[in-house]
């Protein structure tokens, strides 16, 4: 199957999971909404549960790759800080599997795959991946992390204490996870991520 229809297919399943609850959610629907037959959709994902994975990876890799653009946004070290915590807030308000996924919290209206891998004979490779481990919370508060430090300590920054630099990007992120849990009033993560940093160490 072509990526892009692989894609719509994603896209028709998040479309009926922002509908009705996941366990509502029909194959057939979702095969109807993309426009292929069901065994198409089988071919390409194996099970319900196989789609539910694929899911959540995309929506975990949309995530970091937000991060990524938040991180080439600004210039100022804190300010890149600050839009990643920004972007990781945004995010989860506005898709209920980035917030699941960086909470640890899964209502009864969102699938539940097992963050294990599991066995996986699928020939798509891209499907063969989401069958593959799923990151938990401090999995994605890592990945952030390190993608934070290997902007911030990249070339030109050759004295940087990267364990001290590690440090502040884990508080940040940590700091925004929070907020994603208690909003702070008028929705102030950037000023409270600014506060944080005040006496961190930042290149």
């Amino acid at each position: 199957m072509m990526p892009a229809a692989r894609e719509s297919l994603l896209d028709a399943a998040y479309t009926a999971l922002a509908r009705r609850p996941w366990s509502a959610v029909r194959m057939v629907d979702v095969a109807a909404a993309a426009g292929v037959s069901r065994q198409t959709l089988y071919n390409e994902f194996g099970s319900k549960d196989g789609l539910a994975r694929a899911l959540v990876r995309r929506e975990a890799d949309g995530y970091l790759a937000g991060v990524d653009r938040a991180l080439t946004a600004h210039a100022d070290p804190r300010d890149r800080l600050t839009a990643t915590a920004e972007w990781t807030t945004l995010s989860a308000r506005e898709n209920a599997l980035v917030r699941a996924m960086l909470t640890g919290c899964w209502s009864e209206r969102l699938p539940t795959p097992g963050l294990a891998a599991v066995a996986s004979g699928s020939p798509v490779p891209a499907q063969r991946r989401a069958d593959g481990p799923l990151p938990s919370p401090s999995d994605l508060v890592h990945l952030v992390r390190d993608r934070v430090v290997a902007v911030l300590a990249g070339p030109g920054h050759a004295r940087v204490d990267t364990a001290d630099l590690a440090r502040s990007c884990e508080l940040v992120i940590r700091l925004a996870v929070s907020c994603v849990v208690a909003p702070p009033q008028d929705d102030g993560v950037g000023e409270l991520v600014r506060g944080a940093l005040h006496r961190q160490p930042v290149p």
